[in-house]
């Protein structure tokens, strides 16, 4: 019925799915692996299942003349596609799949390169050096923030200081900025320096890993 639709259906039709290796779905009795024993006896099916489309965000942009139609920047992996016969609360089985997510970068290289200074501890200020590119739209609300290396969104920062108002040294080339001891981590580990652009509303710089 799936693969009906997807053929008369517009809206399907770029719709994918993994292949079906696994035993149907539906219809079961509950707490068992058993398909319907019922005087309907349903016959088994492939009921739930999982389709993605990965939609190409520069073909709006195209047709409203933004920019000229470009590949996708997204692109999706299906790593696994599985049924859990374990489950028996419903005459369903639940279906998983793990998939991998890439995204290209909107632009080559970084805006802000970032860099730690010397040693880093919680026994005394510490510093870091940044250079930015000339088409930065940078604002005194950009701040740079330190990161737990497994940090996974913009507010999960231990510290941060203000671009301009903990600056200590200025060249054409570079600027240096200061952040407190009393708030470096004493633990120690290994964490990453981000520059968070207040006109982008992003992170554009991001440093290698070090430690504390």
């Amino acid at each position: 019925q799936l693969n009906m639709a997807k053929k008369k259906e517009e809206f399907l039709k770029e719709f994918k799915e993994g292949p079906l290796q696994f035993k149907p779905t539906y219809k079961f009795d509950l707490d068992s692996e058993v398909y319907d024993t019922s005087e309907k006896k349903r016959k088994p099916a492939w009921t739930d299942r999982i389709l993605w489309k990965v939609k190409n965000l520069s073909e709006d942009a195209s047709k409203e003349g933004e920019f000229p139609e470009e590949e996708n920047q997204i692109s999706v992996t299906l790593n696994n596609y599985v049924s859990h016969m374990s489950y028996g609360i419903s005459d369903h089985k639940p279906v998983t799949g793990t998939f991998k997510l890439e995204m290209k970068p909107l632009v080559s290289d970084p805006l802000v390169v970032l860099c730690p200074e010397g040693e880093w501890s919680a026994e005394h200020d510490v510093l870091l050096r940044y250079s930015a590119a000339p088409e930065l739209p940078s604002s005194a609300w950009d701040w740079i923030g330190l990161f737990q290396v497994t940090f996974r969104h913009v507010k999960d920062y231990v510290t941060y200081a203000w671009v301009e108002d903990d600056e200590i040294s200025s060249s054409r080339d570079s600027k240096e900025v200061y952040m407190s001891a009393s708030e470096i981590p004493k633990m120690g580990g290994e964490f990453l320096l981000c520059y968070f652009s207040n006109n982008l509303q992003s992170i554009v710089g991001i440093s290698e890993p070090f430690q504390v």
